[in-house]
């Protein structure tokens, strides 16, 4: 059964959130790489060939390369951005096992080699799944990777306040239902601010979780991150949105297990954002990824 967007908000200029989220697509390059295990991983590239260092974007759970749709133009103003789609996610074909981080992981290494000039370094950049595999990934990498940077990441076994539980999107649902429980999973877990819930977000929130098969959550449930973050070398930073609903108010917490690790860590909060602090406050969270990455 085909999916209903016709409830979805349109952009202020009248365009669907469909139509922006492709006139951002067709600024880059999609390539499609073997991920060792029979399948592909999908890739977006920006400014292939510039000559610029290189920045691995990777999202979070149940999503794609849409995550960082207002943060990959401006990045590539001063990086060579690879935005990856997840095994599992987006357009990505699964790993071997949907529920294991490093049935995952082995296929981003895989991917990442096949994509990546052997002479280049590189730094990745997590959103909450995508943190946890990249943690993962780093213990397998060399010194190419110089900088990880977690952005609200997932799989750490530390204080969460109880939510209320997000509510399955069914391509069953009238257009005006499944709108509305994508824009409630969103207020509960993406963004802290209800007006911050636009077109492309419930696009996005719809497109993506109706068609993930890698279970994320179960392996943040499973404090993957934490188990792996002892054997993780390369350098990272944190940023966070002040009002992280995974996080808030409990911040101080992971300060603490990052620099028990890492004594320079750095956390970097940004005031007013929740949980997706990369679209709802893209500005924002683009300069203080610049500053981060620049040091």
């Amino acid at each position: 059964m085909s999916l209903d967007y016709s409830a979805v908000p349109k952009m202020p200029d009248g365009r669907t959130a469909a139509e922006h989220i492709e006139s951002v697509a067709t600024t880059s390059r999609a390539v499609r790489v073997p991920m060792g295990n029979g399948g592909t991983m999908m890739w977006r590239v920006w400014g292939e060939g510039s000559g610029k260092p290189i920045l691995l974007l990777f999202h979070g759970g149940s999503g794609s390369w849409i995550h960082w749709i207002r943060n990959v133009q401006p990045l590539a103003q001063h990086y060579t951005i690879y935005a990856a789609d997840l095994p599992g996610l987006g357009d990505s074909d699964s790993p071997d096992n949907v529920r294991d981080i490093w049935s995952v992981t082995h296929c981003v290494k895989h991917a990442v080699d096949a994509l990546i000039p052997r002479d280049r370094d590189f730094a990745i950049t997590g959103f909450s799944f995508g943190g946890m595999v990249a943690g993962h990934l780093s213990t397998l990498l060399d010194e190419r990777l110089r900088r990880i940077v977690f952005v609200g990441a997932g799989g750490l076994k530390a204080t969460r306040k109880p939510t209320e539980k997000l509510h399955k999107l069914l391509p069953s649902m009238p257009p005006q239902t499944l709108a509305d429980e994508a824009r409630r999973n969103l207020e509960l877990l993406m963004l802290h601010d209800p007006k911050n819930v636009d077109g492309v977000a419930i696009y996005m929130q719809i497109l993506n979780t109706t068609r993930a098969r890698t279970r994320s959550r179960d392996m943040g449930i499973a404090g993957a991150l934490s188990i792996v973050l002892p054997q993780v070398k390369t350098p990272f930073t944190g940023i966070w949105g002040e009002f992280d609903s995974t996080t808030y108010p409990y911040i101080q917490e992971r300060i603490d297990l990052f620099r028990a690790l890492q004594p320079d860590f750095e956390m970097n909060l940004i005031p007013g954002a929740g949980h997706w602090v990369s679209y709802e406050a893209a500005e924002a969270f683009n300069t203080r990824l610049l500053e981060v990455l620049g040091r």
